[in-house]
């Protein structure tokens, strides 16, 4: 009697399908990486946003300039050596305030830019949106993948807010 050798074609029949099935429940899975990365890259600058108005108020703080209402006038130094202007000790939400406190939200940045039509204000409660450079120009038509800085107001503090990507 010869010795088999080889698989049947049941046994190959299978693992095919077992394969097809395994694919099938896990592609979907994989396939949304890329909106998970910019979910959390989001978070992340909501993250710095967040720390850095931190770091202002507690510096305007010690200035005792916390309870100051918003003018070009009053600021604290960045690391830069640049003034940030504040709002009730927040940074004010525009180019001079969030901007200067967040390293990577100024002109120059290769990553993040403000939303089209979006330049902020210097008032207090004024807000500002920042998404990535490739999508700036559709983001809030799109109502997608941005984060809104709302600078602090004489009963609140200031706030960020973040709109995912779908």
């Amino acid at each position: 009697m010869k010795k088999q050798q080889g698989f049947t074609l049941i046994e190959l029949v299978v693992v095919i399908v077992i394969l097809g099935i395994l694919a099938v429940t896990a592609a979907p899975k994989f396939m949304n990486l890329q909106v998970d990365a910019r979910n959390a890259s989001l978070q992340g600058l909501k993250g710095a946003i967040q720390g850095a108005a931190g770091i202002v108020y507690g510096k305007a703080a010690i200035k005792g300039i916390e309870a100051s209402e918003p003018s070009t006038t009053i600021g604290v130094s960045a690391a830069n050596g640049s003034l940030i202007t504040t709002a009730y000790g927040y940074p004010t939400a525009n180019s001079a305030g969030i901007a200067q406190a967040v390293k990577g939200l100024d002109s120059n940045s290769t990553e993040w830019a403000p939303v089209t039509g979006d330049t902020g204000s210097s008032a207090a409660g004024g807000k500002i949106s920042y998404t990535f450079k490739n999508q700036a120009e559709n983001a809030k038509t799109t109502n997608t993948c941005f984060v809104t800085y709302t600078a602090a107001t004489s009963a609140a503090t200031a706030t960020v807010k973040v709109i995912n990507c779908k």
